[in-house]
């Protein structure tokens, strides 16, 4: 294979190149089903690329995408990047004021946003918000009309809209995007409770998603199930990214349910498909099970929460899956940072993150936090050199915040957390984010959340709170606040009012004894 490119425009070029006429995207979700080639795709994002010149974005402007997995994710991840713009995904949990501060906070200059999906219309709070104030709106229809809300454009018209000679601006500035150019801003919440934008070049982007696609051996023949959110590392940077250096072919799955996968898994030919744990249990003990034909996988990539010895060895015996392989990043490393190898055992695969990635290496510090560097660590955080130089010391060390243990392959076990951030449903939850939060219910004193063990999405919060003696405090009215405010993976599954803290000699909580 060539030596892969350092950025996606490059990569790009290379897929139309080798693979012009092989399928590239299939997205039969909605009402009018979508088939692109690589080439097709390829004069897609040169379209929106173009249309976007013609709006005056330029090279380094930010341009954020809140929608769900659909074929014009790909095309306006791309695009962005084609038209030398960054892109700057959003969470679809997110409520519309988790967005647009995300949104201010980067300086996005064009928010493309979904209409209808799941009962929830973002182009339209989007629209009713001051997100909109001086900003071009993109309305993505998810149905087989491209009309749109009034003050939006529509997706195809928007496309449509690009003239030669922005088409031509657009090719130039694909051919200018360096490997030390931004290529996205994903945020993440900090310990402070305060959403950090990390900054990501191409040559982090691009060297995280060949590694993972090369471990993974990913050849255009694949095609690859995309359940995992693209607004997310584990769908973007290791869904979206590997399938166009590798020419697989991408599925996108808006919505998960067992039965769509598996029907999809069984009439697609699906030959990759990554998830959290959860996913492929509710597969294994689907009682409709035996109805599909699930012998084509041959690839499972799974991790961000504890994973079942029990569930890799079902995985391998029960639909004879060849390769199943588990991993360890963070958003600073673009997702990337140790993974198990295809021909590791199901013992070292479930307990542990494997070995450093290509390109990375890491170590421990005396207080056995996990430290990495290498060719996937963000330039830093955006407008924040204060945590940049906490985060990434003098000798290019990026510190993790997790605690863990390295056996004599080199295999590395995270342990413990330096840092109180918990995983729900293979979400990073910021305690101290959520806490701000309750602080503001009338009659709430003090907050401590803490992540609890939960059956199926790993970890989910529970809030301990103190009151005013004279308020009158339900726990109804706080999960009631929260929801209206926090993304639904945040929400504290369980309120506990107590009547003060357990503080160590300095007065700070201990949330040790909490748990």
């Amino acid at each position: 294979m060539l030596p892969s490119p350092m950025t996606t425009p490059a990569a790009l070029h290379r897929a139309r190149t080798q693979w012009p006429n092989d399928l590239a995207v299939r997205d039969h979700q909605w009402s009018e089903p979508v088939d692109l080639t690589w080439a097709q795709l390829a004069d897609e994002v040169a379209a929106f690329a173009g249309a976007l010149v013609g709006l005056g974005v330029e090279p380094g402007d930010r341009v954020a995408v809140w929608a769900p997995n659909s074929h014009h994710w790909p095309v306006a991840a791309l695009g962005t990047h084609y038209a030398g713009a960054v892109l700057v995904p959003l969470n679809t949990r997110y409520t519309v004021s988790e967005a647009q501060d995300i949104i201010d906070r980067s300086g996005a200059l064009v928010v493309v946003a979904a209409d209808e999906f799941a009962g929830i219309n973002r182009l339209a709070e989007v629209l009713a918000s001051p997100i909109a104030e001086n900003r071009t709106v993109i309305g993505v229809p998810l149905g087989s009309s491209d009309d749109v809300l009034e003050g939006a454009l529509g997706w195809r018209s928007f496309l449509g809209g690009a003239d030669d000679d922005a088409i031509a601006t657009a090719h130039r500035r694909a051919e200018a995007v360096a490997p030390d150019d931004l290529s996205d801003i994903l945020f993440t919440s900090g310990t402070t409770g305060a959403p950090k934008g990390v900054l990501a070049e191409h040559r982090h982007t691009v060297a995280g998603a060949h590694g993972w696609g090369a471990n993974g051996r990913l050849t255009p023949g694949d095609r690859y199930l995309m359940a995992n959110p693209f607004f997310h590392t584990f769908g973007y940077k290791a869904g979206i990214l590997p399938s166009l250096l590798f020419g697989a072919t991408m599925l996108p799955l808006a919505v998960y349910s067992p039965t769509e996968a598996m029907r999809l898994v069984d009439t697609e030919k699906i030959t990759v498909f990554p998830g959290a744990p959860t996913i492929f249990q509710t597969i294994l003990d689907d009682p409709e099970r035996a109805r599909y034909d699930l012998s084509s996988l041959r690839l499972v990539v799974t991790g961000a929460t504890i994973v079942p010895v029990v569930l890799v060895e079902r995985l391998q015996s029960e639909l004879g899956i060849d390769i199943v392989i588990t991993a360890y990043g963070q958003t600073e490393t673009s997702g990337f940072i140790t993974t198990c190898r295809p021909d590791d055992d199901a013992l070292t695969v479930a307990n542990t993150c494997g070995r450093a990635y290509d390109g990375m290496e890491i170590r421990l510090a005396e207080s056995g936090e996990v430290l990495a560097r290498g060719a996937m660590v963000m330039r830093g955080y955006l407008d924040n050199p204060e945590a940049t130089a906490e985060t990434i010391d003098p000798d290019g060390w990026l510190h993790t915040g997790d605690v863990g243990v390295l056996d004599e392959r080199g295999n590395l076990t995270i342990t413990d957390r330096l840092k109180d951030m918990y995983i729900c449903g293979g979400f990073n939850v910021y305690p101290a984010e959520v806490e701000q939060v309750l602080l503001r219910v009338p009659g709430v004193t003090e907050a401590a959340v803490v992540g609890v063990e939960d059956p199926r999405l790993g970890e989910v919060g529970k809030a301990y709170l103190t009151r005013r003696p004279d308020a009158v405090v339900t726990d109804t009215e706080v999960l009631a606040y929260a929801k209206e405010h926090l993304a639904n993976f945040k929400v504290p599954r369980s309120i506990v009012f107590v009547d003060a803290f357990p503080r160590n000699a300095s007065g700070k909580i201990l949330k040790r004894e909490l748990r």
